[in-house]
């Protein structure tokens, strides 16, 4: 009896993990000019202006021409962006609706809920990513260096922001909670974070202070898997990459159990 209980039990949370995903991934496929279109023109001017124009004035960097260097961190740039967003705006929209209020009560395990909407926003970064990088092919030639580590971390990192962005949306009050994040705190370590510019240029000083931004990590370590090169030890940001993923989601789960931040 009580083995069938566990499988019962496990059949639900699985039609609810699927029902989850399946919701996620129509909501951003249903208002792709939202949220598929914006990010790509986006990064196509990013690959005209600064990889073209202003890459012919710059020259070669880290052994390649501009433009190389700098698309794995613009796709990287795309995936922590759209992974974040499609979180945050998704989950504080069912508290905003209180959908959110009838999963809770549901039989349905915190972990299945957050697994859900965690997916979601992976898979919504990976689409993002890879539009991206189709897009990329019109400037430059990619050929990755090692796939292993490439995937290992572009889903590291699409999983880190898409719990960071389940974090925020907890704590969100109103919409313009679900954007102070992005705009004062993501985008300034995404500049900052090795996208555009190698570390060794900068002095000592500052070299050592880069170190301590989460995302200079994840940029050369996936610069690393396309290109070959990096500012970094690989070994140390994948390593970094798996113990924030655990915290993010030990800290995840613990608000749902609670249900702190889940009322409006």
């Amino acid at each position: 009896m009580r083995r069938e209980f566990a499988q019962s039990e496990l059949a639900a949370n699985w039609i609810a993990l699927k029902t989850i995903v399946h919701r996620e991934v129509r909501r951003f496929l249903r208002i792709w000019p939202q949220t598929l279109l914006p990010p790509a023109i986006t990064m196509v001017l990013y690959f005209v202006i600064f990889g073209n124009l202003i890459g012919r004035q710059i020259g070669d960097m880290g052994g390649f021409s501009y433009m190389d260097y700098i698309v794995p961190g613009l796709i990287m740039m795309s995936v922590i962006t759209n992974a974040y967003g499609n979180v945050v705006s998704s989950f504080f929209g069912s508290k905003f609706q209180r959908n959110v209020e009838e999963l809770l009560v549901s039989p349905v395990s915190a972990h299945t809920i957050l697994l859900g909407y965690t997916i979601g926003g992976v898979l919504r970064g990976l689409a993002v990513g890879l539009i991206v990088t189709v897009l990329s092919l019109f400037f430059t030639r990619l050929q990755v260096h090692h796939l292993g580590v490439t995937v290992v971390v572009v889903l590291l990192t699409a999983t880190i922001f898409s719990l960071g962005g389940f974090i925020n949306a907890v704590f969100a009050r109103n919409f313009d909670d679900i954007s102070i994040i992005p705009t004062f705190v993501l985008t300034p370590l995404t500049y900052l974070g090795g996208v555009f510019y190698s570390i060794s240029m900068l002095p000592p000083f500052w070299q050592t202070v880069s170190l301590a931004n989460p995302i200079l990590h994840m940029v050369n370590a996936f610069r690393y898997g396309i290109l070959g090169v990096s500012d970094i030890r690989i070994g140390v940001a994948i390593a970094f990459m798996l113990v924030a993923s655990a915290v993010l989601y030990a800290i995840c789960i613990r608000l749902l159990v609670s249900g702190r931040g889940m009322r409006q």
